[in-house]
């Protein structure tokens, strides 16, 4: 099979929303309709014991959040589907924002009870900058919520994007009957079963008096005048708006009970787009090129804590990756070869022999690799738009065990390589100073320390409000700075400099007063410079 005929077969796209909508349990839906799994997992249930699929990690399993992006492959309709299951915590924010850029495409979902959240706008603006096609899920509609048109119209005003309904409820909560399908013209019921494939599918025209038999007289007149107003409203649905980003197609149900997924499975099959071309340092790159490239994302720590194995996430943009060939670390530039590169599911692995355009590979790592790194087969080049962002949040890092010094150590390092919390070095004293985004991070890692490194540590709140990494074209007037600045400039993980302000005040204080120095909020400029 050809490198173009493998890349027509990928779909890679990554599940958002805003906390508790139902990201990880339609992800879970997902993987039980493509035959992935057998019984499907709960996020949150007293009945239902086994946790859901993506949820692997122990924090995870008993806070009921995803607290990070997990990668689960399978096979469907003849596709290779990639789904990235991202956190919804804003405290997460940056890990989903990295998983946006390894991705083609998005499904969002929406909780029909509580509508377009912060977050939901928030996540929105990403995938607007990089005009990434989005598919919407409202989710929950066995539960009373808004109105249909209302939800419409609300996801219009909100995320700034035209809507097309692709399928539509018959009612909902506790009358809720199934959805309508306008591109198959067919009528799904289902039975609330939260854990088995059950459905009921009736083909029908909807003037058809079975109609009204099946549903009920009202829901049947309702049904048909919603139908006519969508298709009058909206028109036909155009795929290239949807892959331009310029349209997001509406689906409805219910992903606790299996309402509406298959539906939004065949058709994110039919509709989704193929692996893209992606930017890089020095020019586009397109999928079906000959030579492999590729770009780390993600990197995890003990996946598998019984090895301590670390697996840097590596998105394949072009070309063919096989196992045991040399390829090329851009940043260090260095040949390395790869004996296991693995595919996922959740934390589940097997090894693979190649991969292609849009596939999510794992490799093992010893620390060679950081975010953002670039694998190629000999070319000097580095994908763009994967920075690391200033943190919000500043505390330094007490030892609470001298004889577990070394496990804190290595501990820190390795989970602050994961690139959802920073690390950062003050001096005098070479005091340990780890920033984030949300307080969250800070629990997450403080339990991770003690449970897979043994190594018990408490937090110590700083008054730094912003920090940003420090350039000049001048290098002794950055040393210079760097001298005056004292307590206030700390080094980064690669020996970067990084100026820690108490307030925004005081950080346009500096920049005015020194206008030899740069001032960057990401890590982009390691890249670009």
């Amino acid at each position: 099979m050809t490198i173009s005929q493998e890349i027509a077969k990928r779909r890679t796209f990554a599940i958002i929303s805003h906390p508790d909508a139902g990201k990880t349990t339609l992800t879970e839906k997902l993987l039980l309709f493509g035959g992935a799994i057998q019984t499907a997992g709960a996020v949150k249930s007293n009945k239902i014991k086994k946790t859901a699929t993506s949820d692997f990690m122990e924090i995870e399993k008993q806070r009921g959040i995803s607290v990070a992006t997990s990668v689960m492959t399978f096979g469907y309709n003849d596709l290779i589907i990639n789904i990235l299951d991202t956190p919804g915590h804003k405290d997460f924010a940056e890990d989903t924002y990295r998983t946006l850029t390894a991705v083609d495409s998005v499904i969002l979902v929406i909780d029909c009870v509580k509508g377009v959240e912060a977050q939901t706008e928030r996540l929105m603006e990403v995938c607007r900058m990089r005009d990434t096609p989005v598919i919407v899920f409202i989710n929950k509609l066995d539960r009373e919520g808004q109105n249909p048109f209302d939800l419409i119209d609300e996801l219009e005003q909100k995320l700034n994007i035209n809507v097309r309904p692709l399928t539509w409820p018959v009612n909902m909560g506790a009358d809720f009957k199934g959805v309508y399908s306008l591109l198959e013209q067919k009528l799904y019921f289902f039975k609330a079963n939260k854990t088995k494939v059950e459905e009921d599918v009736l083909e029908i025209n909807l003037q058809d008096p079975v109609l009204d038999q099946k549903v009920g007289q009202r829901d049947a007149r309702q049904l048909r005048e919603d139908v006519e107003l969508i298709e009058g409203v909206y028109g036909d649905f155009d795929r290239q708006d949807y892959l331009s980003g310029k349209i997001a197609p509406v689906f409805f149900g219910s992903a606790s009970n299996n309402f509406g997924v298959r539906e939004l499975l065949e058709a994110f099959c039919d509709i989704s787009p193929e692996p893209i071309e992606r930017n890089t340092s020095v020019r586009i790159v397109r999928p079906e090129e000959p030579k492999f490239t590729g770009f780390v994302f993600k990197i995890h720590a003990n996946l598998d804590p019984r090895h301590r194995d670390r697996i840097a996430f590596l998105r394949i943009c072009s070309g063919k990756f096989e196992r045991g060939k040399f390829y090329h670390h851009v940043r260090l530039d260095k040949n390395l070869r790869f004996s296991n590169p693995v595919s996922f599911m959740a934390d589940s692995k097997n090894v693979v022999e190649d991969g292609f355009p849009g596939d999510v590979i794992g490799l093992y790592d010893t620390g060679t690799f950081k975010i953002g790194d670039t694998l190629t087969e000999g070319e000097d080049l580095q994908y763009v738009g994967i920075p690391s962002f200033s943190p919000e949040i500043f505390k330094e890092l007490i030892n609470l065990d001298p004889m577990k010094s070394k496990q804190l150590e290595k501990g820190v390092q390795q989970l602050t390589d994961e690139g959802v919390a920073q690390l950062f070095t003050l001096q005098p004293g070479n005091r340990k100073v780890v920033g984030t985004v949300g307080e969250l991070q800070f629990d997450v890692i403080q339990y991770r320390l003690e449970h897979e490194y043994g190594a018990k540590c408490r937090w110590v709140t700083m008054s730094t409000s912003r920090a940003c990494w420090i350039t000049a074209e001048d290098p002794k007037k950055l040393q210079e700075f760097i001298r005056l600045k004292g307590n206030q400039v700390g080094f980064d993980k690669d020996a970067n400099p990084v100026f820690f302000a108490d307030s925004d005040w005081m950080l346009r204080m500096n920049q005015t007063n020194n206008p030899d120095i740069q001032f960057h909020i990401t890590s982009e400029f390691k890249v670009l410079a």
